[in-house]
Formats: structure tokens, C-alpha cells, sequence
């Protein structure tokens, strides 16, 4: 189940740098309950439910300050870190292991949107705009602005962003 998955990758996330983080501190930390939603969001839609998607589409927006178009889908390990101000379009398609910090803005320009890969994490208030792939192992530093390709392995800054670095394998 994607969900469980989400919350493992949540808790690999809080003990990167500390001691191990219990599984109750994830479920009762920020961003849990929207990617909860989420998950049921695009479980529905996967059931053909669209209008039903609404609902938690909705309690999203309204509790949790986060819209996250109803046909959006992101692999297991999806992590939203602090879910206030992100706004994802319905076409934009995540790999696995997909972070994202507060105020990130994924979207549409002239009907294409981004395809990220795997193991990718966006600061926060960073935007990615348009048709582009981000490639995997991927770092969007915060409040850049994405709007070209980023390779594999890079870690992106500024705006426009560009390539900082590539990091070692």
C-alpha cells in the first residue's frame, strides 16, 4: 500500500540526521494527514471515482492548505514534509520517493506538465513549470525556479534555476 510506503519514507526522512523516529511521531507529524489524503484521493480516481476524489481533494485544500490535482499520481515513498501552499497540477506524474517542502508549486504551461523521478526532493517554495523531466536523485533547492530539464544527480538552484552541482554517486 502506497500509504505505508509514504509513511516509511516520512520516517527515513525524520531519522536522517538523529536518533530513529518512532512511527506515531510520523503519523502525528505535519503533512501526514494531507498525504493521507492524497492516497485516498488517488485511490478513488483509480476506481474510476473522480467525483468522489473530491471529497478528500477538497478536506485537503481546506484543512491542510495543499490542492493536488485529482488525476496527479507519485510512486510509494511520496512525502509531503510541511503540505501549506503546495499546489500540483492534475498531469503531473511522480516516481518514487518524492519530497517536497512547503509552498512548492508543480504546473501546467500550455497543457504540459512535469515528470519527476525518482528520489527527488523540492525546497521549499521552489516552482517546476511546463513539460520538463527531472531526472532521479534529483535536489530543487528552495524558491528556485525550474522551467528547463535537470539531469540526473544534479542539485538545481535560482531562478531560472541551474545545475549547482552534480553529486558523487
Amino acid at each position: 500500500m502506497k500509504l505505508i510506503d509514504d509513511l516509511r519514507a516520512k520516517q527515513r526522512l525524520y531519522s536522517q540526521y538523529g536518533p530513529s523516529c518512532s512511527m506515531v511521531k510520523v503519523v502525528l507529524a505535519d503533512g501526514t494527514l494531507a498525504n493521507a489524503l492524497f492516497r485516498l484521493q488517488e485511490w478513488l480516481t483509480g476506481l474510476g471515482l473522480a467525483p468522489l476524489a473530491l471529497v478528500p481533494h477538497c478536506l485537503n485544500k481546506w484543512i491542510n492548505g495543499c490542492v493536488i490535482g485529482t488525476k496527479a499520481s507519485f510512486g510509494p515513498g511520496f512525502v509531503l514534509i510541511h503540505p501549506i501552499g503546495v499546489v500540483i497540477n492534475s498531469s503531473v506524474r511522480g516516481g518514487r520517493d518524492v519530497w517536497l517542502e512547503s509552498g512548492v508549486v508543480i504546473g501546467d504551461n500550455r497543457g504540459q506538465s512535469p515528470r519527476l523521478g525518482n528520489g527527488v526532493f523540492v525546497g521549499s517554495g521552489a516552482k517546476i513549470i511546463g513539460g520538463l523531466t527531472i531526472g532521479d536523485d534529483v535536489r530543487i533547492g528552495a524558491n528556485a525556479v525550474v522551467t528547463k530539464d535537470v539531469d540526473a544527480g544534479v542539485t538545481a538552484v535560482g531562478i531560472p534555476a541551474r545545475a549547482l552541482s552534480k553529486r558523487p554517486s
